[in-house]
């Protein structure tokens, strides 16, 4: 009987053994998830692209009793005078930025300088509706060579490594603007400029996607506006003789286009481990 309650007792201790090594086997801990990318950080960057912009400079003048024009003359100076000038270019630079991610979402300030590249002129001719054949010519030249922006960014996060974005902010370039107005009538002459850094604004679009170690590739999109410089002339001389009393006024506008790509490096903190 003895021997019968051992060979039991072996029996019922041997498959409990057996049901917890299987149990212990079917709960053991989860591995470890993947790590997220964390778009929280200090980044910098580099950027190549294009821009396609327009300006349209103006010169106008004012009729003046004692001036050197006809009333008829001064419509037609106007008319000619407003010109239009387009520009592309390759433009390119750096740039700085910090991002914050919350849940699905990254705000940023960035900010950026750039070669700009805008250049343009343009030039109109015209007989004097009094005094065919002589006539006039009035001539435009538009330049900006850098463009800075400061923007904010606002995004959401399509997949963990993979943000789409709007951002804007304003826009700083030093807008630079030649006019010369001459004539065959009596050989007159005026002539300004312009040299104003302009604070504009900007707005776009864009996507960026990091694939490791803190780098991360961008494609975006700007629509640049630097607004309207002006500013006023007394110089109109003929033969040596000054005509203060027809004063004219030149301006111009800048708007661009910019499509670039660029790669970006995020200073630490790559990842977060989640489980």
């Amino acid at each position: 009987m003895k021997k019968f309650l051992l060979a039991v007792a072996s029996l019922v201790l041997g498959t409990a053994s057996v049901q917890a090594a299987d149990l212990a086997a079917r709960y053991a801990k989860a591995p470890a998830m993947a790590p997220a990318y964390d778009w929280t950080g200090f980044y910098v960057g580099a950027n190549v692209g294009g821009q396609w912009g327009s300006a349209d400079p103006t010169t106008s003048t004012v009729f003046s009793p004692t001036g050197y024009f006809a009333a008829s003359s001064v419509p037609a100076i106007n008319t000619v005078g407003a010109q239009s000038v387009n520009s592309s270019s390759v433009t390119g630079g750096f740039t700085a930025g910090y991002n914050w991610q919350v849940n699905h979402a990254v705000l940023g300030l960035e900010g950026d300088i750039n070669y700009f590249g805008f250049k343009g002129s343009a030039t109109g001719s015209a007989l004097y509706p009094c005094c065919a054949p002589t006539g006039f010519t009035v001539s435009s030249s538009v330049s900006a060579d850098w463009l800075a922006t400061i923007r904010g960014r606002i995004g959401f996060l399509a997949a963990p490594t993979w943000l789409l974005y709007a951002t804007g902010g304003a826009a700083i370039a030093e807008v630079k603007g030649n006019f010369n107005f001459t004539d065959t009538f009596a050989a007159a002459t005026e002539s300004a400029a312009i040299r104003d850094t302009r604070v504009g604004w900007t707005a776009g679009v864009g996507t960026e996607y990091a694939f490791g170690g803190g780098w991360s590739l961008k494609a975006e999109y700007l629509h640049v506006d630097l607004g309207r410089a002006s500013t006023t002339s007394t110089n109109l001389a003929s033969f040596g003789v000054a005509f203060p009393s027809n004063v004219y006024t030149h301006s111009v506008d800048i708007k661009s286009d910019i499509v670039r790509v660029g790669v970006n490096y995020k200073f630490g903190g790559a990842v977060v481990a989640r489980y």
